[in-house]
């Protein structure tokens, strides 16, 4: 049910222990994860009980409404520290709903630390609830996201996308803006409460919302280093994931444009935990699905492409769809991507912009793939940190634009 006065979902609440306070909690996003969720607690539950034995701590599982009985299976795991399961209402979907209760949750028990990691991890370990919590509670810091070594595969939104738009505008070196594990402080969980929730915030745009306004509101961020991350993996995909991430992204990029400084560096952010990660999970990729998935949008997309790419890109680009040899490489995509941001803030932030970059999304994934299958791991990985780097050097092509865009005064 929603509730019209603020604008948010009421939320359905159940707790093994009378909770008046608590200083760490540990949030647990969930949606059908019934046959993990169990394994996450017991690795949480350690961490706290181990490295946190002098404060209070509570595990929240946020979910939505699972019909699989996630909740009947979170309550039901070890139950020494205090539990509570905060739930949508049936039908009420959405990642950024789950966070909303969480943050709101921890506000209400003054929390100083709230460590989040995802339902469906299988490389959690107890270390993880100390190395996430400790630069919070013990250094001063507001935020801190995952560092881990994760197949050049899996997280193709981040690795084209949010990472090299993070980095080239606002000069924040940032490798996993998106990864599902982090922990912030309390003060920077009510911030997040006081900012404005689209749609797509409330669902899988949460995660890049969450750290483009610990940057834009000048909070303290940092890494930490957690190993190989196994999970379910996402591959790339057309569902409204890649929509939502993308249109938070953007949106909040451009409302906060007045931080695109032309005279930005490059800030290293301090790491912490782990220094040496370990392997990555192996994850088969589909590269003819790919590949005609990536065409068949451009074919859907094209009027807009051609209205939203500059004459010289998107020449570029139909030769390659339109011959079935698709190679976008750094230096192009870099010029797609800034050039698509700026005629999104152009076309009155239509979101048909959004759904047609789908396709030379795709299409970059494709080329990469195409690039890396005799790469390995380290390697593959510096190729997405390059283009990173190039984004940073590319920024002026999109700021020209603005410069451009200002009538000459009479």
């Amino acid at each position: 049910m929603l509730d019209s006065r603020k604008g948010e979902y009421l939320m359905e609440e159940v707790s093994t222990h009378a909770i008046e306070r608590a200083d760490i909690i540990v949030g647990i996003p969930s949606y059908n994860e019934a046959d993990n969720i169990s394994f996450v607690v017991e690795k949480c539950h350690a961490g706290l009980q181990k490295y946190f034995p002098d404060l209070k701590g509570t595990i929240i599982n946020v979910d939505n409404h699972s019909p699989d009985g996630t909740g009947r299976a979170f309550l039901n795991s070890v139950n020494t520290i205090p539990k509570i399961y905060i739930s949508t209402p049936e039908g009420v979907r959405g990642k950024g709903n789950n966070f909303y209760n969480l943050f709101r949750k921890s506000v209400q028990l003054q929390a100083k630390a709230v460590v989040v990691v995802d339902a469906d991890l299988r490389s959690i370990t107890p270390e993880w609830i100390r190395d996430l919590a400790s630069p919070i509670l013990n250094h001063g810091f507001d935020f801190v996201t995952p560092l881990y070594s994760r197949n050049e595969y899996d997280g193709t939104i981040t690795n084209n996308i949010c990472y090299p738009l993070i980095y080239g505008l606002l000069g924040k070196d940032i490798r996993q803006p998106i990864g599902g594990d982090f922990a912030l402080s309390g003060k920077l969980g009510n911030h997040y409460l006081s900012q404005n929730w689209q749609e797509t915030t409330r669902q899988y745009g949460v995660d890049i919302f969450m750290t483009l306004h610990a940057i834009t509101g000048g909070f303290q961020i940092g890494q930490v280093g957690l190993g190989a991350k196994i999970h379910k993996p996402s591959a790339p995909k057309l569902g409204p994931m890649f929509t939502q991430v993308v249109g938070t992204l953007f949106n909040t990029l451009l409302d906060n444009k007045w931080q695109w400084n032309s005279r930005l560096s490059i800030r290293k952010l301090p790491l912490f935990g782990r220094n040496i990660l370990d392997d990555p999970q192996n994850l088969s990729v589909d590269y003819k699905s790919t590949k005609s998935t990536a065409i068949k949008e451009f074919t859907l997309h094209r009027k807009t492409l051609q209205s939203s790419l500059t004459p010289e890109v998107f020449s570029k680009v139909s030769v390659m769809f339109d011959s079935g040899k698709i190679n976008i490489g750094t230096n192009l995509w870099a010029k797609i991507v800034y050039d698509l941001l700026y005629s999104y803030e152009q076309s009155g932030r239509n979101p048909e912009l959004i759904e047609a970059m789908k396709a030379l999304y795709f299409g970059r994934v494709v080329s990469f793939i195409k690039r890396t299958l005799e790469l390995n791991h380290v390697q593959s990985e510096e190729m997405i940190r390059r283009q990173a780097r190039y984004f940073f050097r590319m920024r002026g092509y999109l700021l020209q634009k603005y410069v451009a865009a200002i009538p000459a005064s009479v």
